[in-house]
């Protein structure tokens, strides 16, 4: 399906129609999101960008980012519960008037996955993980829909590649969370004219060539959804091999 929808050369993919595009991406750090943060800075975007922490980094990938988009404000202030996530939502949808993606970076490590071995723990897990993004993510869209502005909510979450039988189920457990709470949303905000989908842990290995295997793939898949050419589909979710494992 990967490649039926981006087609073969999704990389070199340029959107006219997406210069001023108005996106906020949450979760961007050095090590995750960096390629898709720069796609939509490369084609003129209006970037809101929350990072975790003010660190050097961050502030060299907001100058980078910088020199490309159309504007940029970042955003360091954590948000460790669900006031601080609506406040920072309410605040990110009002700095350009409006929004018209949101994209929620949620990667799962090795270290979130250390001694989860049921079912249960990892369905706990994902909801934890997704449990402020999707907040965020209503505010948003709500935001869109009272603007009568149509959008999308895009939720990337990531995992490292699975090596085991073992370590494959608990790739199937997020991604089935992932799914059910996809489809759920886009069939709430669908009427809207907002678009739900997601890029979700997968049990298969970057090899078998079914899956978006790297960033840039990631990253194209985004800009092709958020484009005109994307206006059709909503809840999907579309499999990530071991993103987590070298770069989300």
């Amino acid at each position: 399906m990967l490649m039926t929808v981006i087609g073969k050369a999704s990389a070199a993919s340029s959107y006219g129609e997406l210069a001023g595009v108005r996106v906020l991406i949450t979760g961007l750090s050095p090590t995750c999101g960096v390629d898709l943060a720069r796609a939509f800075a490369d084609h003129r975007g209006r970037l809101v960008v929350h990072a975790a922490a003010s660190t050097p980094e961050n502030d060299v990938l907001a100058t980078l980012l910088a020199e490309t988009a159309s504007e940029i404000k970042l955003f360091t202030d954590a948000y460790a519960d669900s006031d601080g996530a609506v406040r920072f939502a309410q605040t990110a949808a009002q700095v350009f008037g409006g929004l018209d993606a949101i994209i929620n970076l949620i990667p799962i490590t090795s270290a979130d996955l250390a001694n989860r071995t049921s079912v249960g723990e990892v369905e706990d897990l994902v909801a934890q993980k997704l449990n402020l993004p999707l907040l965020m993510a209503r505010i948003v869209a709500n935001r869109m829909r009272v603007m009568l502005n149509e959008g999308l909510v895009l939720n990337v979450m990531t995992m490292p590649a699975a090596q085991t039988a073992s370590e494959a189920a608990l790739a199937g457990v997020a991604r089935t969370a992932l799914a059910a709470m996809t489809r759920g949303e886009a069939e709430t905000w669908g009427r809207h004219g907002i678009r739900v989908n997601a890029i979700g842990p997968s049990a298969a290995t970057p090899e078998a060539g079914a899956c978006l295997a790297s960033e840039p793939d990631i990253a194209a898949l985004a800009l092709y959804l958020a484009s005109k050419c994307g206006r059709t589909l909503t809840g999907h979710i579309f499999d990530a091999a071991g993103i987590a494992a070298r770069r989300c």
